[in-house]
């Protein structure tokens, strides 16, 4: 057992409190985030929610949320997207998500992702391997892209979008040729899931915030994947870039990520 893994049932408490909340109430009013971005009355009364009870179980460990940002320490601190797809919740499909990680410095210690409506609860501690509601879980041993299965991340919104999806465009069009097929299903945190289950080879996001990725990168990483940024780095909190794929195709996915830059940077 690692140092880390007596806080998992208390993060486990905490995203089925959350995933309980979605399960028995609307999203309620949405307010506009930006251009075409919306965030709901239940996002926030779950963030509210989950904050209170882990300051008052984990006073001495700071918290970051989407929608409020950032209270107490920032040296440990729990990272929570309260809800993870909620253009997807509020529409009424399931691919959605709650996703809450423990991160010490710049890495993610403690990882819980909650499928409300799909009946999988996703967990890792540091060093004690990742599993799907209780079972260990591992990445899958796909070797060809030819038999890939890639996930990738929305398309941009809001300011500089245009310029942000020259990329994701030649990504897509990249992969396009080369792998099995790509998915978008709208949820970073149920993307690194899936792959760390061996249901995706790859998952990649292009942009993205510490909320998003956290739990997801430390379940992903525990199940095998290889997790780094766009330049080949090993990922941590501050990346902006997630490629988070089975170690079979690490080369050919940051490959064809290298070279999407290479057009998208180049695209008018």
């Amino acid at each position: 057992m690692s140092d880390y893994s007596d806080y998992l049932p208390l993060a486990v408490e905490a995203t089925r409190r959350a995933a309980d909340a979605m399960q028995r109430q609307t999203p309620g009013a949405l307010a506009s985030k930006g251009d075409r971005d919306v965030v709901s009355d239940l996002d926030y009364a779950i963030e509210r929610d989950l904050r209170d009870l882990l300051k008052a179980e984990t006073p001495e460990i700071g918290f970051l949320g989407e929608e409020e940002g950032p209270s107490g320490s920032t040296s440990k601190r729990w990272v929570l997207d309260p809800i993870d797809g909620t253009s997807n919740f509020v529409r009424g499909l399931p691919l959605c998500a709650v996703s809450l990680a423990l991160v010490h410095g710049d890495e993610a210690v403690i990882g819980v992702i909650e499928l409300p409506f799909l009946g999988t609860t996703y967990t890792a501690a540091k060093g004690d391997g990742a599993h799907a509601n209780g079972q260990p879980i591992t990445v899958s041993s796909t070797s060809r892209m030819s038999q890939a299965l890639v996930a990738i991340g929305d398309y941009a919104v809001g300011p500089d979008a245009e310029a942000r999806n020259r990329l994701r465009l030649a990504l897509t069009g990249q992969l396009a040729a080369e792998v099995q097929r790509i998915r978008m299903t709208g949820s970073a945190a149920l993307d690194l899931a899936w792959l760390a289950e061996g249901r995706l080879d790859a998952a990649l996001t292009l942009s993205n915030h510490p909320w998003d990725m956290a739990a997801g990168v430390i379940i992903a990483r525990e199940a095998g994947a290889t997790v780094i940024d766009g330049n080949g780095a090993r990922h941590d909190i501050t990346s902006t870039t997630t490629l988070a794929v089975t170690p079979e195709l690490t080369g050919s996915i940051l490959a064809a990520y290298e070279k999407a830059s290479s057009l998208g940077t180049n695209a008018r």
